[in-house]
């Protein structure tokens, strides 16, 4: 007999009686293989588009989120109601123009806010997979997107664009799919996890999975949620988004109304109540569970090592042209990391340019308002659309 769940806890707080947006089901008959040798079916994927899709299909563009991202690329989130992730890049007039380019934005499998993940129901049981809900990796992220794209009956992307996590997802689709890929933008990320990158996700995961909430990852049956140690998880991980520049010109050593310290261990320091903040606010749109699942999916992210060790041979007789981009301040995804992708794809005699972007705002400036970075994506979607053929 099935064990009878209260429905608000068969999803995270962030995918309650929200609008998702759009999602696609496909059956057992369309079954997602995974790395890990199970299969996935049957497997949701929720998106979002934005602008509309020309005559001969030709100017799709697919923009992959981060770790914490959704599919809300360009438009209000509808948990926390704050506009969409990139809406400085995406959206009419704007770098990733919707009023040439038909967008197109995946919540990653294993996510929560509306494609299938651990919070979801596994058919075999009819209770929240929890932990058995199978590993995932970055290739099988995008095997699920290629599956929705051939869905929406796209066969080539003009282009494929993302940072961090979505620049993994950006490289695996070019060397995965490189006949369907006319051109790529990975921002400020690395064909594999570093140890430091994999170190820090461990204290994440290890902080949710040491609150007392998480019931050993069934805590959706027990009713609870780990949100203390989510929000430590997301603390943590924050401070590898900024630079120390960053953080000591927004914040130094300024105290958090107060006037002295309090000689005790309540947030003194506003560094610390912003990182506070933060912790608490992600607790509101984002599942554990979810979260070691996908930072575990980056940490196996090591694309040469499917090419003998060699990451040129990932991209060799590519036609994709590429752009890479990295930031100055980026600690978390150095430049060097970004140079040795197109270093590599020198050695494939692939079409390649450069940019490094100078700037203190540290691994987050993807996000935020660089004008350098969106001239630099804007000169080259367009570049690109030029010579397709989109008008």
């Amino acid at each position: 007999m099935v064990e009878a769940v209260d429905p608000q806890f068969l999803r995270p707080l962030a995918a309650q009686n929200v609008d998702r947006g759009r999602a696609m089901t496909f059956g057992a008959d369309k079954p997602l293989t995974l790395d890990s040798g199970r299969q996935l079916s049957p497997f949701t994927l929720a998106y979002m588009t934005y602008g509309a899709l020309n005559a001969d299909r030709s100017n799709a563009v697919l923009v992959c989120h981060a770790l914490t991202g959704d599919q809300f690329v360009a438009s209000a989130h509808p948990v926390t109601g704050k506009p969409g992730w990139w809406e400085t890049m995406v959206g009419p007039g704007k770098p990733i123009d919707t009023d040439r380019f038909f967008v197109i934005c995946t919540n990653v499998i294993g996510g929560c806010m509306g494609s299938t993940g651990p919070a979801d129901i596994d058919p075999a049981t009819g209770k929240p997979y929890g932990l058995d809900f199978p590993v995932v990796t970055i290739r099988d992220m995008v095997r699920a997107q290629a599956m929705l794209i051939d869905a929406l009956g796209v066969d080539k992307l003009l282009c494929v664009i993302g940072g961090s996590m979505g620049g993994m997802q950006v490289l695996q689709w070019a060397a995965s799919y490189p006949e369907r890929v006319f051109a790529a933008v990975p921002i400020a990320t690395a064909a594999r996890h570093s140890a430091q990158n994999i170190a820090f996700h461990e204290v994440g995961r290890q902080a949710i999975m040491a609150d007392p909430d998480w019931n050993s990852g069934n805590y959706q049956l027990a009713e609870t949620r780990p949100g203390k140690g989510l929000a430590v998880a997301r603390m943590a991980a924050h401070i590898t988004y900024l630079s120390e520049a960053a953080l000591q010109r927004k914040f130094g050593r300024s105290l958090q109304n107060r006037e002295a310290v309090s000689f005790g261990f309540g947030p003194d320091f506003q560094i610390e109540s912003y990182l506070h903040h933060q912790g608490m606010t992600f607790v509101d749109r984002f599942d554990a569970n979810s979260y070691l699942y996908i930072t575990r999916a980056m940490d196996y992210f090591d694309l040469a090592a499917d090419y003998g060790g060699v990451l040129a041979e990932a991209y060799r007789g590519a036609k994709t042209r590429f752009c890479i981009i990295s930031f100055t301040s980026d600690w978390l995804f150095p430049t060097v990391e970004n140079k040795r992708v197109a270093h590599a794809l020198n050695a494939a005699a692939a079409n390649v340019s450069f940019v490094e972007i100078e700037t203190d705002r540290g691994h987050d400036a993807f996000l935020l308002d660089e004008p350098e970075l969106f001239a630099a994506v804007r000169g080259f979607v367009n570049a690109a659309a030029t010579v397709r053929g989109v008008a």
